[in-house]
């Protein structure tokens, strides 16, 4: 054996059996905690035995519950916890016994032995502590920066966390949440590229163990914390206040600890992407950032913008794979039949002529790897064209959905925490002067039962204020022909559908005085107030403008001779609207804010509903309001806050097919590596000269990382087009929809710039991944070894 090899000799059989023994001590120690009910209390440790630094804070716990009034193992039963645990012990005793040493080689020293080292081998350390300093500090600062970044931004004023107040109203600039989140995360990315790229420049290598280590040490404590204080009451109460605008961002997608682990997924990218930069640009011992030859190399092996590529695979993009195939092989079959008959003519006359005209048609045949390349640039934009057309598909039924709940509900509503609102007038005056609120309109609201002649039901009933419910709400708007909102203040406008039927308020009759035996005057006829419906439930009641209707309260009480009975009340259809929301058209009733008050015994309002200027910066506003007010007992929620659950669940959604869809792109990426793979065996030859000549490592990955960047940019540019032609046909032309199904005529398509550019970057960004094993195989390619059958 060669001392240079290595030297582990392993014996399988002890290593199969330590296993198996392990495994039953592992078996006996689950029965023990089983036993003793104790997976609560382990369950903790044993997340920790998966970070390295776990072993240490379970040797702490191990010894403190040792020492402690009520130790493991008098709970869980001494024999079987000792038994598992020394099994347990055997069984990596055993696995330790098989791995050992092998014997030195008796062989003498090479003839070569005392010659100078090779350069590369020369230069090489196995560790670099400043690397992994960089890797881990530059992770974790990331994200102690956007922590402290967001919270910042989104509290207008000083962080929390340094027990600082945020800013009194109008101080600061308060961002919205959103907003934050994204200056946020870019100024963390940022840090974490820088920390990679430093890295990897002072190591002049990718330092992979550095880096697995400075994430999983230094990165995971962050987002495991995050993640368990939605789940531990003490880390909630100690940080749950402090983090709240970080929680809250975190909290759109409906789980937060899905928000925590993504961003930290997006560091960990960031970091990997810096270490990349680092290496390529600082591989050859100097930083060297020109690009200039590599892509005039890449550009010349690849291909890829060739014109007779690009307008294939667009069109295949833009009108499916079946047609374009048909049209190219009949064009390029005619194209070789037509060929070949001048060759054959040719060769009649000059067989060398002929010869050479059939060498030169061979070599403009397309080679396996040009086919590869086209694929891979197919792929990609295959996949780029789909997450474009299906996330603005379901944007456009996410905005859709969002304007018919905001033209019903308000975009923040300013209530108490407990009691009515007598002040209403009072605190509209003072919200008037908050920056961002354009409208605001009191509000009663409760529940009730709704009774016709044809049917009863449960419904929210909600008293407005004719005037000023337009400049907050779309109900004016959603009015159907035939009913008019003004009819709430002057009901005597109201006509009756059924005047015949309603003798006891359309047509009174007259009625003979029991005392004196003559007719008395007819009695001047009942004006019933107003009630606003919706159209299913005018449909369920059947009921139309005019019609009467009882509302029932069961919450108030009116007395009668036969005792208590529940207030009601009788009204007179003075309009139906229609939202496009179901549950908004079945459920809901408007009557005046007066008759609200009479009817409730309401002393005010129940609250104000606000509309504002940006609705996406509506939760900034409603507590800019609070503030204004004084805080308690006056509390405003937002939207997003109101109707949390339902645009969660839309966002989960639609991040779900994003990464669903993504995984076209990756299998395209699987392509991109065998093209470029394929690519360093066909140039052998030419890399070993580029590096005979000098080329460093560094430019050689440069040459194959740009062969996949073009393959990347050029499916995404493609996908791009092909996706918002696709997005603008659906829009123009439209999928017709049974609006009685769906309540929307079509398919609704919404065009995001930001999630389109996303689109395209995450195709970029996962053929340059892909993109970086094949380059470092092309660097690692010796020179001598490429030269030597020449």
């Amino acid at each position: 054996m060669h001392p240079a090899e290595r030297q582990t000799d392993y014996r399988w059989p002890l290593l199969w059996a330590g296993a198996l023994v392990a495994l039953v001590g592992a078996a006996l120690l689950g029965v023990a905690i089983s036993e003793s009910e104790a997976w609560a209390e382990v369950a903790g440790a044993l997340g920790l035995s998966l970070v390295g630094w776990g072993g240490l804070v379970q040797s702490f716990d191990a010894g403190a519950l040792a020492l402690g009034p009520n130790p493991v193992g008098a709970i869980a039963g001494p024999k079987m916890l000792v038994a598992g645990t020394l099994v347990w012990l055997a069984g990596w005793g055993l696995v330790a016994a098989g791995i050992r040493r092998a014997p030195a080689s008796t062989e003498g020293p090479s003839p070569a032995a005392g010659s100078t080292l090779y350069p590369r081998l020369a230069r090489y350390r196995d560790f670099y502590w400043s690397t992994l300093g960089a890797y881990g500090g530059g992770i974790l600062l990331a994200e102690l920066v956007m922590l402290l970044l967001q919270t910042l931004l989104s509290s207008g004023g000083p962080s929390e966390l340094g027990g600082v107040t945020p800013r009194e109203a109008g101080g600061g600039a308060s961002l919205a949440p959103t907003l934050a989140f994204a200056i946020a995360l870019i100024v963390g990315s940022g840090v974490a590229f820088a920390s990679g790229f430093v890295g990897a420049s002072r190591a002049q290598r990718l330092s992979l163990p550095e880096a697995t280590i400075g994430v999983f040490y230094l990165g995971l404590p962050i987002p495991l914390l995050l993640s368990l204080m939605e789940r531990v009451p003490s880390l909630q109460l100690a940080l749950g206040y402090r983090l709240r605008e970080v929680t809250y961002v975190a909290g759109l997608l409906g789980r937060p600890e899905l928000g925590y682990w993504l961003v930290f997924a997006a560091l960990v990218l960031a970091l990997v992407l810096g270490i990349n930069t680092g290496f390529i640009a600082a591989g050859s011992g100097r930083v060297d950032l020109r690009l200039g030859f590599e892509l005039f190399v890449a550009r010349r092996h690849v291909a890829v913008f060739r014109p007779s590529l690009l307008l294939g695979a667009l069109a295949v993009l833009m009108f499916g794979i079946i047609p374009p195939l048909i049209i190219y092989f009949i064009i390029r079959g005619a194209e070789a039949a037509v060929e070949r008959t001048r060759v054959k003519s040719l060769g009649l006359a000059d067989p060398l002529a002929a010869a050479s005209a059939q060498h030169r048609m061979k070599l403009h045949e397309q080679s396996p790897t040009m086919m590869m390349t086209a694929l891979s640039v197919g792929g990609v934009g295959v996949g780029v064209m789909a997450l474009i057309i299906v996330l603005s598909v379901m944007s456009g039924f996410e905005a859709d959905l969002q304007q018919k709940i905001l033209g019903t509900n308000a975009h923040a509503v300013v209530s108490k925490y407990a009691g009515e609102l007598p002040e209403y007038a009072k605190v509209m005056e003072q919200v008037k002067r908050v920056p961002g609120v354009v409208g605001q309109t009191p509000f009663i609201i409760n529940q009730v039962m709704i009774a016709s002649e044809g049917n009863v039901d449960g419904v929210i009933i909600k008293g407005i204020d004719p005037d000023s419910v337009g400049t907050v709400t779309d109900l004016p708007q959603n009015i159907l022909p035939g009913g008019d909102l003004g009819h709430l203040e002057q009901p005597g406008k109201i006509l009756p559908s059924r005047a015949v039927d309603d003798d006891d308020d359309a047509k009174p009759k007259d009625e003979e005085d029991p005392i004196i035996g003559k007719s008395s005057a007819p009695a001047k006829p009942t004006v019933l107030p107003g009630i606003i419906v919706g159209r299913e439930l005018a449909a369920s009641l059947r009921v139309v403008v005019g019609d009467r209707v009882n509302v029932v309260s069961p919450l108030g009480t009116e007395l009668s001779p036969s005792g208590p009975i529940p207030k009601s009340r009788a009204f007179r259809v003075a309009g139906v609207f229609y939202s496009g929301m179901y549950e908004y058209d079945s459920k809901f009733v408007y009557i005046l804010l007066r008759e609200a008050q009479d009817f409730f015994n309401v002393k005010g309002a129940t609250g104000i509903e606000l509309k504002v200027a940006d609705i996406d910066d509506a939760r900034r506003i409603s507590n800019q309001v609070v503030r204004v007010l004084g805080g308690y007992p006056y509390r405003a929620r937002d939207w997003g806050e109101m109707n949390k659950n339902l645009f969660s669940a839309l966002r989960l959604e639609k991040l779900v097919m994003g990464i669903i869809l993504s995984i076209i792109i990756i299998v395209a990426a699987g392509l991109i590596v065998a093209t470029v793979i394929m690519l360093v065996l066909e140039k052998r030859k030419e890399i070993s000269v580029l590096k005979a000549l000098g080329v460093p490592d560094g430019g050689i990955v440069k040459i194959f990382l740009a062969e996949g960047l073009q393959i990347g940019v050029a499916g995404g540019l493609l996908g791009l087009f092909s996706g918002l032609a696709w997005c603008l046909f659906i829009e123009k032309v439209g999928i017709k929809l049974d609006p009685e199904v769906y309540y929307i005529p079509a398919l609704p398509v919404r065009i995001e710039p930001v999630q389109t550019a996303l689109a395209v970057v995450i195709a970029v960004l996962v053929t340059y991944l892909a993109s970086i094993y094949p380059a470092l195989k092309a660097s690692s390619v010796e020179p001598v070894e490429g030269l030597k059958a020449e």
